[in-house]
């Protein structure tokens, strides 16, 4: 058992040009296929499609060339391009067919001398270069000064705009983290219920950081001190929890929760008899089981 704490003919237009066929001045339609047109969307496949469409031409017809292009903040940003059409290739002038050359008469062919077989030739051996072997160790990603130096001000960028006064301060660096805190008369509205505007806040900067330094190191945010508080507060929980289960003999499944605070059940519980834990489900609906020992074997 489980606990979850027409088909009419259209008339033939009138006028001249319905008794033959058009004639298209030449002119006019080279300068109109000469004209350009600018285009803005999101990337640069998106304009040359967009283009295509408006000029009614396939992409591969298109001369596109990029005029401006940016970047926002979270990897999107917008390209004005220049489209024109491109110019269709002149056939080659036919060449004259060569003149067929008068017969002659046939010459006696003289029978081929018989050549001594030649022995096989040894084929060459190409060597190639064994590739690298791996030492198999792999390098520890560790932020640096500079790391921080470069994430602060993307973080105070973004809540300068949401008009909160707040400061960003760095707390600390472990590993692979940039540790900063965030304090000030309204940093509280940054929380949210169970942290849900802070984690938010987190998950979009570390987009954002990913795209820019592209090193493997993330920031983690903290508002008021609620991460320790609410580290507290979910060991605490989580040993109720466990106690509850032992006594019942049952096991129970938690709320989801992110990635970071499921590691803090199951550091917390690691070093209690009787119970033992493992999360199920998929993100962001993952959640941790607790349940009796002996009914977790094999699971993982």
């Amino acid at each position: 058992m489980r606990l979850r704490a027409g088909t009419d003919r259209p008339p033939r237009p009138d006028g001249p040009s319905s008794t033959g066929p058009r004639r298209r001045n030449n002119r006019v339609f080279e300068e109109s296929r000469m004209e350009t047109h600018e285009f803005t969307a999101s990337t640069v496949e998106e304009a040359t499609a967009a283009a295509s469409e408006k000029l009614g031409v396939p992409a591969e017809q298109l001369e596109i060339k990029v005029l401006d292009q940016s970047k926002g903040l979270f990897g999107k940003g917008t390209v004005r391009v220049q489209a024109t059409l491109k110019q269709p290739a002149e056939a080659p002038a036919a060449e004259k067919a060569p003149e067929k050359p008068s017969r002659k008469p046939r010459a006696t062919k003289a029978k081929p001398k018989e050549e001594a077989p030649q022995e096989p030739q040894a084929e060459a051996v190409v060597e190639v270069a064994a590739p690298p072997v791996s030492s198999g160790v792999v390098e520890e990603i560790v932020a640096t000064q500079e790391d921080a130096d470069a994430i602060i001000p993307r973080v105070e960028e973004v809540l300068a705009a949401s008009g909160l006064e707040v400061n960003v301060r760095l707390k600390n660096m472990q590993s692979r983290y940039v540790n900063l805190e965030i304090d000030g008369e309204e940093a509280g509205y940054l929380i949210g219920r169970n942290g849900e505007v802070l984690n938010a806040l987190q998950y979009l900067m570390n987009i954002s950081i990913s795209q820019s330094l592209n090193n493997g190191v993330r920031v983690t945010l903290d508002a008021d001190d609620y991460r320790s508080q609410r580290e507290t507060s979910l060991m605490r929980y989580a040993e109720r929890i466990a106690q509850e289960v032992r006594n019942r003999r049952e096991e129970a499944v938690l709320d989801p929760l992110p990635a970071f605070e499921r590691r803090i059940i199951h550091k917390a519980l690691s070093e209690i008899d009787g119970v033992t834990t493992y999360s199920e489900g998929e993100e962001p609906n993952r959640r941790v089981v607790i349940a009796p020992a002996e009914e977790t074997a094999g699971k993982a």
